[in-house]
Order: structure tokens, then C-alpha cells, then sequence
């Protein structure tokens, strides 16, 4: 959006908006309509893959706290619709947390600790990236399961993510930036949605927390982390 403020004329492609035409960055997906265009990381169905996961790695789910911080995540109640039907049909209460520091993370994941049956969905924003060795330390200290967006999380500890194939965006993002150079147009190049999707379960993170990931979710994952 800053870059938008400085030209009007010079193609600018993004990559890892979630809502473009909400942020006003392009008139429509399928006609961006200025000098920008780019990938969206956003799905709908992916509220539904974040719920059936947790439920099907705690079978007697009922309560789904998830954190986000508002400032850092605007679009945030995109995905928490998504998220909420998800959990409604599931029979599971979602709550919705806001967090700007440490110390709000802890009393977050406390709180949710303190009652049976519990989960913990880190919704997708660059406060929680920036913080994600609190948030797992937490999680792992009250062993409680917990499902993540991207799979860095995973990599670092995290018990299980589900979110875009971030290395084919940066590729197919290199793509549109090759096109532009040899003479395209960024605004006849449409807005992208992502095609390819990364399920990264850390199998050493669910032993430690006395979890058992069913054969069939080890079967879809796409990266298992022994």
C-alpha cells in the first residue's frame, strides 16, 4: 500500500495479500484494472481443513481459542467467518483473542488451559510469525494441540500447519514479474489465488505432547518432521 502511494504508472506485483480488493489495491481479481496485480494467499475452504485437522487430532474438541493481532492482521475477519463455520458444524465454540505482546500471547494460552478439551489455532499474521517461539514454548508447556498456518511453524516446533505452497507462490510470483518485463500489462494479469497447499506435521512435537496424528492425516501430509 505504501508503494501505491509513490506510483500510479511503474507495475508493482505482490505476493501474500489476502485481500487485495478490500485493501484497494486492485479493482477485481480477474480485472486488477491499475498498475498492480499479484498473488492473494486467502481461501475459504481452508477454515474447514484447519478445524477437521484439530478435531481429528483431538477427537473430544469443543472449545478453539484463536490469537490475532488486529493491527498487523486487518483482514483477520476474513478468515475468522471461515473459521466459525468451520467450528460451528464441528460442534466446537471458537473464541477469538487479540494479542499485542508476550504477555497477552501467555494470558491467551493460559486461559485456554485452564479448561479440558481445548485447541489453539494461530491465525495467519505477521505478529504471530515474529512471536511464533512464544507461542509454541506455550503450547508445549500445556501440551495443548494446536494448528498453524505456515509451515515455518512446524519447522520450528509447531505441531501441525496447513496453508499455501509459500516457494510455488515466490515461483509463479517470479512469473508475472517475467511476463511484465517482456511487455505485459500488470493490469491484465489477474489476481491469482494459490493452487498448491503444504499439511506439515511435526511427528517429534506430537510424541512429546502425548498426541496421536491418525494414519489418514500422516497419509494427505506433505512433509512429515521426525
Amino acid at each position: 500500500m505504501a508503494l501505491q502511494q509513490e506510483t500510479r504508472s511503474t507495475p508493482i506485483v505482490f505476493l501474500s495479500v489476502t485481500d487485495p480488493v478490500g485493501q484497494g489495491l486492485v479493482a477485481s481479481l480477474a480485472q486488477p484494472g491499475g498498475n498492480i496485480t499479484g498473488f492473494t494467499v486467502f481461501e475459504f475452504s481452508l477454515g474447514t481443513k484447519w478445524m477437521e485437522a484439530l478435531k481429528q487430532i483431538a477427537p473430544n474438541l469443543r472449545r478453539v481459542t484463536t490469537i490475532v493481532n488486529p493491527k498487523t492482521a486487518p483482514y483477520y475477519q476474513l478468515y475468522l467467518s471461515a473459521i466459525e463455520k468451520a467450528a460451528s458444524s464441528l460442534a466446537v465454540t471458537l473464541v477469538m483473542v487479540e494479542v499485542h505482546d508476550d504477555t497477552d500471547i501467555e494470558r491467551a494460552i493460559s486461559a485456554l488451559a485452564r479448561e479440558p478439551d481445548g485447541g489453539l489455532f494461530v491465525m495467519p499474521d505477521s505478529f504471530n510469525m515474529v512471536h511464533r517461539q512464544t507461542i509454541i514454548a506455550l503450547v508445549d508447556r500445556y501440551r495443548l494441540p494446536a494448528m498453524y498456518y505456515f509451515p515455518l511453524f512446524s519447522s520450528d516446533g509447531g505441531l501441525i500447519s496447513y496453508g499455501p505452497d509459500e516457494i510455488d507462490m515466490f515461483r509463479r510470483t517470479a512469473g508475472y514479474v517475467d511476463r511484465i518485463l517482456k511487455g505485459a500489462k500488470a493490469s491484465d494479469l489477474p489476481v491469482q489465488q494459490p493452487t498448491n497447499f503444504r499439511l506439515v506435521i511435526n511427528l517429534k512435537t506430537a510424541k512429546a505432547l502425548g498426541i496421536e496424528i491418525p494414519t489418514s492425516l500422516l497419509a494427505r501430509a506433505d512433509q512429515v518432521i521426525e
